[in-house]
């Protein structure tokens, strides 16, 4: 399953691995073993973030994409499951059975 992950690097872990000149190494090494579809760098709530789609085949996979960004960066992570347009069109029964059931 797809999840939006939206990665908060706290301001003195960001400026520490910035000053040592490793948050680009850091950075390479993690999202290489994740291997997201997508990633993109900008701000959040202040602080530097990563912006991630990644695949998670079961949940017990979780801390393996997760545990990375906390032991590194002192991270604050948010998963969102997310679906393609495709994903979503074969929910559709599940959808029409729901709101038979429930309107």
């Amino acid at each position: 399953m797809r999840f939006f992950m939206t990665v908060t690097i706290p301001m003195e872990q960001g400026n520490a691995a910035i000053r040592d000149g490793s948050i680009g190494k850091k950075f390479e090494e993690i999202l290489a073993a994740i291997k997201p579809e997508a990633v993109y760098f900008g701000p959040h709530q202040g602080n530097r973030a990563l912006y991630l789609v990644v695949n998670i085949p079961d949940g017990s996979k979780i801390p393996s994409i997760a545990e990375p960004f906390f032991l590194t960066f002192n991270a604050t992570i948010e998963m969102m499951p997310v679906f393609t347009p495709e994903e979503l069109a074969q929910a559709a029964p599940d959808l029409e059975q729901a709101a038979r059931k429930y309107h």
